[in-house]
């Protein structure tokens, strides 16, 4: 008989999907005001794979991913995906179209999980209308897709970013300390 146990922490990550450059960065600030400082970052590239969100944001959205560096405990990410969509209303102002789309997940050593309102077959429901979908896993040595992943998050650009997140994260749960915090050895 397996005894349950509270598994370790988890590495935030969320991406920002925004109309233009100013919007990215005031979306990036709110973000970093609630969670603290980011351990790496995607810097913003256009978003390519779906015009899905031409009406909101127009035609051409910039995306960026930042994992940060303080560990969550996983259970918490129903709230950080209820404080996200309350984020995309207050930064929209008077808009009445989102400027920004706010996507809240949680990287562990071999998965990376998406927090959504939508429920699907392959999604699991937590609590308070919130699901996960595992969205990417870690075999091999790479990042691999599910065939519901949607397509910006099987790109090779992510895939960049979540090795690099792990690596850094994998510092993290074996040292203690952040990646920023390492000292650099003086040759």
């Amino acid at each position: 008989m397996g005894l349950p146990f509270l598994p370790p922490p988890v590495r935030l990550v969320v991406g920002i999907l925004a109309m233009d450059e100013g919007s990215m960065k005031a979306a990036t600030d709110h973000l970093v005001a609630q969670f603290g400082a980011i351990d790496f970052i995607l810097e913003p590239i256009p978003f390519r794979w779906t015009n899905y969100y031409q009406d909101e944001l127009g035609a051409a959205p910039l995306r960026s991913i930042i994992a940060f560096e303080s560990p969550i405990a996983r259970e918490t990410v129903p709230d950080i995906k209820l404080w996200t969509n309350h984020a995309e209303i207050v930064l929209s102002g008077t808009s009445e179209k989102r400027k920004v789309n706010l996507d809240p997940g949680y990287l562990t050593m071999g998965q990376f999980f998406l927090a959504t309102t939508k429920d699907q077959r392959q999604r699991v429901y937590v609590r308070d209308g919130i699901f996960v979908e595992p969205t990417l896993y870690y075999e091999n040595g790479t990042w691999m897709a599910f065939p519901w992943t949607y397509r910006d998050w099987q790109s090779e650009e992510y895939r960049v970013f979540f090795d690099e997140a792990r690596r850094r994260f994998a510092y993290q749960r074996t040292t203690g300390r952040s990646w920023g915090s390492r000292s650099l050895k003086k040759t």
